[in-house]
C-alpha cells in the first residue's frame, strides 16, 4: 500500500482543518527482535517437549507396554496448541497485525490504527508526548517510541495474552520498523516544537 493509500485510511479520524503530514505502514513480512534470541530456544524446548509429550500418549508408549488413558491424551493438546503457536504461530499472528497497522502524523497528532473490519484508532497529541525516542536498524528502517511502559497504554494488551512473543508486541505506543525514520522523527519533533 502506498503512502496516498495509506493516508486515506485516516481520513475518517482526522479532526476539522487537520492535515497528514506523513503516513506509512510497519515493516511487512518476517520480523525478528532481539527478544527471540531468548524466545526462539524456549519455544522450540517448549514446543519439542509437547511433541513428545504428545507422540506418546497417542501411540501408547511404545516399547513400554504403558497404555495411556485419556485424561493423559488430552491433557497434553492445549500444550500441543501452545507448543505450536510459540514455535511458528506467532510469527504468521504478526505478519498478519503488521498487514492492518497503519500510522499517520498529522500537523497535530500521531495516529496508530489497527485492523479492518473494527479498527481501532490511537491518537497521541504530538505536543504532549511523554517520549519522543528513535531506534534505528541496519537497511534504512526504525522505529519511534512515543509512550513509557509505565502510561498504562499497551500494544501487547491489545494483541493477546502472547503479545509480548511478538515483534510487534511491543508495550509502548510506537511507529514499527517504519521507513526513513530520522525524516519521521524530525517531523514529529519540529510539530511538537511549532
Amino acid at each position: 500500500m502506498d503512502a496516498f493509500q495509506s493516508s486515506q485510511q485516516f481520513q475518517p479520524y482526522l479532526l476539522p482543518g487537520e492535515r497528514v503530514l506523513w503516513s506509512g505502514q510497519p515493516k511487512q513480512g518476517l520480523a525478528l527482535s532481539g527478544r527471540d534470541a531468548l524466545l526462539i530456544p524456549f519455544s522450540l524446548l517448549w514446543g519439542g517437549f509437547a511433541i513428545f509429550w504428545n507422540v506418546g500418549v497417542w501411540t501408547d508408549f511404545p516399547n513400554t507396554g504403558i497404555s495411556a488413558d485419556w485424561l493423559f491424551k488430552l491433557w497434553g493438546l492445549p500444550f500441543l496448541i501452545v507448543g505450536l503457536y510459540l514455535i511458528v504461530g506467532r510469527f504468521f499472528h504478526d505478519v498478519i497485525i503488521r498487514r492492518n497497522l497503519h500510522y499517520a502524523v498529522t500537523d497535530r497528532r500521531v495516529l496508530i490504527l489497527r485492523g479492518n473490519n473494527s479498527p481501532k484508532l490511537t491518537s497521541r497529541d504530538v505536543k504532549l508526548l511523554p517520549m519522543l525516542e528513535l531506534t534505528e536498524y541496519r537497511g534504512g528502517r526504525g522505529t519511534i517510541a512515543f509512550d513509557s511502559e509505565d502510561l498504562g497504554y499497551s500494544m501487547v494488551r491489545r494483541v493477546n495474552g502472547f503479545g509480548s512473543w511478538l515483534p510487534i508486541g511491543h508495550p509502548n505506543a510506537q511507529f514499527f520498523r517504519i521507513d526513513d525514520p530520522r525524516r519521521v522523527y524530525e517531523l514529529i519533533r519540529n510539530q511538537a516544537h511549532s
